[in-house]
């Protein structure tokens, strides 16, 4: 196996992809969006939703029995089902700029904008303080193909993860045959992203040569620590508080039902970095978008989509993995939410 990471290791190694973030964090507020922007005509899409209590958009469009093929944004938000409004905003602006599913004359077009939202309510200190149209407006215009920002921005502003802070992470890898495939993650998760026993990341182990820092022992006091916060993630009196959503990205051609496997394998890839996870608590999607870049000659044969399975797998593990190292402490009038490097290193 001859893998790299791509020149940004994150989401935009994938050509014509773009990332923006929106994030709002002043008094009362500890929410945002992101936005992955698409090339104009769109891209090839599938989505997997395996958490027990999904806040999505648009994902029966995704179904490979369906219509449309081509997406032309995805909006990942805070702000529960509320949030979902944010890809409003993206619809507004795509439409805007002309771009969008055909409809008859010249600018006659609808923007296909799948989304998914985490559960952050309150944890800015107001219940009431969400993600809006203005958010995906807001995100869409900051997209750019820099180096995806990661952490606590975007919409995993607000995001938590087995009672440690989480965020937004990312990662790539190139393979032999030269497709890239990319993975962006918003953690915000019931389960824990850290091996109890050890107090290292789970994700750490399945990092490409000198891609994690070397993290040193953990102190058993803090461990436990950590280990009775996640404990008490989940109770009769807490309703769901949790979703850990994501995008994969290739510039394979693929099909619709592939992009959808894709996303399957992609959910492998948090079982090996979050435990538990796809709980009753949570609403773990994971949408693929193939932009066939490589043109015709970058549609994968049996073994090498399967090359691209394994990757992909493996590369949304490394990206929950980063989200957590990126991820920084906060506090709020709500309270404080440490990080992993605070809590345990």
């Amino acid at each position: 196996m001859t893998w790299t990471t791509g020149p940004t290791n994150s989401l935009v190694d994938v050509a014509g992809v773009l990332v923006g973030h929106h994030t709002r964090t002043d008094a009362g507020w500890l929410t945002g969006t992101t936005v992955v922007r698409l090339p104009a005509d769109g891209a090839v899409a599938g989505v997997d939703v395996r958490g027990g209590g999904p806040g999505t958009r648009e994902t029966d469009l995704l179904d490979p029995r369906n219509l449309v093929e081509r997406v032309h944004a995805i909006c990942l938000s805070g702000g529960s089902a509320f949030g979902l409004a944010a890809a409003d905003g993206v619809m507004t602006a795509l439409f805007a700029d002309g771009v969008g599913f055909p409809m008859g004359a010249p600018g006659e077009v609808v923007p296909i904008v799948p989304g998914a939202v985490i559960f952050d309510l309150g944890r800015g200190g107001v219940f009431g303080n969400r993600p809006d149209s203005s958010f995906g407006a807001a995100a869409y215009a900051a997209a750019t193909d820099d180096a995806v920002v990661q952490g606590c921005v975007g919409a995993g502003t607000g995001a938590k993860a087995g009672g440690l802070k989480g965020g937004i992470g990312s990662a790539s890898t190139v393979l032999a045959d030269g497709v890239t495939v990319a993975a962006l993650v918003v953690v915000n998760a019931v389960g824990s992203c850290v091996d109890p026993g050890s107090g290292q990341l789970y994700a750490v182990s399945l990092g490409l040569p000198g891609e994690f820092p070397a993290l040193g022992p953990v102190d058993p006091e803090r461990l436990a620590q950590a280990r009775a916060r996640a404990a008490d993630e989940v109770g009769p009196l807490k309703p769901a508080l949790a979703t850990t959503i994501g995008v994969i990205a290739t510039d394979a051609t693929l099909t619709k039902a592939q992009c959808a496997k894709v996303s399957g394998i992609g959910h492998d890839g948090l079982a090996r970095a979050i435990r538990p996870v796809h709980t009753m608590f949570d609403g773990d999607t994971l949408f693929t978008v193939a932009t066939g870049a490589r043109g015709a000659g970058g549609a994968p044969d049996l073994f090498a989509f399967h090359a691209l399975l394994e990757a992909a797998g493996d590369t949304v593990s490394r990206a929950v993995g980063h989200a957590m190292l990126a991820a920084t402490s906060t506090t709020t009038a709500a309270g404080t939410i440490r990080s992993y490097r605070d809590a345990l290193l």
